[in-house]
């Protein structure tokens, strides 16, 4: 089983079709995966930070906590956080 690593650096040189399958295989992950991903997201970026953003949002409710977490404990990450948070949160309503 590959790792949220090793999926994340084989998006570096991703075509949108195998993207959206690393993307799939992330949020097949689950909850598991929401910490380490809520992590890479303050660190990444370009690609992989969209990927891990919509990942988080696909996976839901349970990154919530995390991304609550992650923005008590960096300021800079205050906004991504709060916007993610209002895309799963609006998402779960509609």
């Amino acid at each position: 089983m590959q790792t949220v690593n090793e999926i994340l650096t084989k998006l570096e040189t991703a075509d949108n079709s195998t993207k959206n399958e690393l993307e799939n295989i992330l949020v097949n992950f689950g909850t598991s995966a929401v910490p380490q991903l809520v992590d890479q997201l303050q660190v990444v970026r370009g690609i992989k930070r969209g990927v891990v953003a919509m990942t988080l949002i696909r996976i839901g409710n349970a990154s919530v906590k995390y991304l609550k977490k992650a923005a008590e404990d960096n300021k800079d990450f205050e906004w991504v956080a709060e916007y993610l948070i209002r895309e799963i949160q609006g998402s779960k309503a509609a």
